[in-house]
């Protein structure tokens, strides 16, 4: 086994209602060091959820009963566990409100478990990085900016709303805060936006950057629909705000 698989000790949970798809990924991932557990429905998934210490879960969308989707629905406000979707090649509505409701990442079915590896990799190195940063600026004072009525603490990579309640924010929004707050009143492309992120290379990121603006303007827009935070700039991309009371 290579050294740096052995030294992975993230669990995850494969959540498919088909067996063979199970244990065909369990068998294949702990061969890279993880340790895997399985469900095969929702009801299963959250039991696993509720006793075991998960690092990542990889979803199923299509299942019977209780879908994918719902299921993520019901997590999206109580878990900040970091979820790879798998769905069928078809479904772009269903993968569009995938990553509305928080996924970090997701895979079309049929899918080579290499892919999916290299997936579920670069989301815990995400999560693993975030987790480390917070360790290493407890005691120090917050390094914060201010979106509209919220804050964006980027030591302890929390979003905080005008009450001082905490809002969830997913790897990937927090990084696009992050990139907004270090270029203020600047435009900045959807491709300059996916460099500054690292998030380059990974089809279909493009169309994504937009879901995360959507989704990131609900919560620090005081009125999403005409935004004066994260503005668009027709035909060039989008621009952080640090000025109210202009057009958007």
């Amino acid at each position: 086994m290579n050294p740096l698989n052995a030294a992975q000790s993230e669990t995850l949970l494969i959540v498919d209602d088909e067996p063979d798809v199970c244990d065909m990924l369990a068998i294949y991932l702990r061969k890279q060091g993880f340790t895997v557990l399985c469900a095969n429905s929702a009801t299963q998934a959250r039991e696993q959820l509720n006793t075991e210490n998960i690092n990542l879960m990889v979803l199923d969308i299509n299942m019977p009963g209780e879908t994918g989707l719902d299921f993520l629905r019901s997590l999206q406000l109580q878990n900040r566990l970091p979820v790879v979707l798998l769905t069928a090649n078809t479904d772009v509505v269903d993968r569009v409100v995938g990553l509305e409701l928080g996924a970090d990442d997701y895979l079309g079915k049929p899918f080579d478990p290499r892919e999916l590896l290299a997936r579920i990799r670069s989301v815990l190195r995400r999560t693993k990085q975030a987790d480390v940063q917070v360790i290493a600026e407890v005691g120090f004072e917050s390094n914060t900016v201010k979106f509209g009525t919220c804050t964006l603490d980027l030591n302890a990579r929390r979003l905080h709303n005008a009450m001082g309640e905490e809002l969830p924010l997913t790897a990937m929004e927090f990084d696009v805060l992050q990139v907004f707050a270090e270029n203020p009143n600047r435009v900045l492309t959807r491709d300059r936006l996916l460099d500054l992120a690292h998030y380059r290379g990974r089809d279909p990121f493009d169309r994504s950057i937009d879901i995360r603006i959507t989704r990131l303007r609900r919560k620090i827009e005081q009125d999403p629909s005409h935004p004066q935070v994260i503005k668009t700039v027709r035909g060039l991309g989008y621009l952080f705000s640090t000025h109210s009371g202009s057009d958007g």
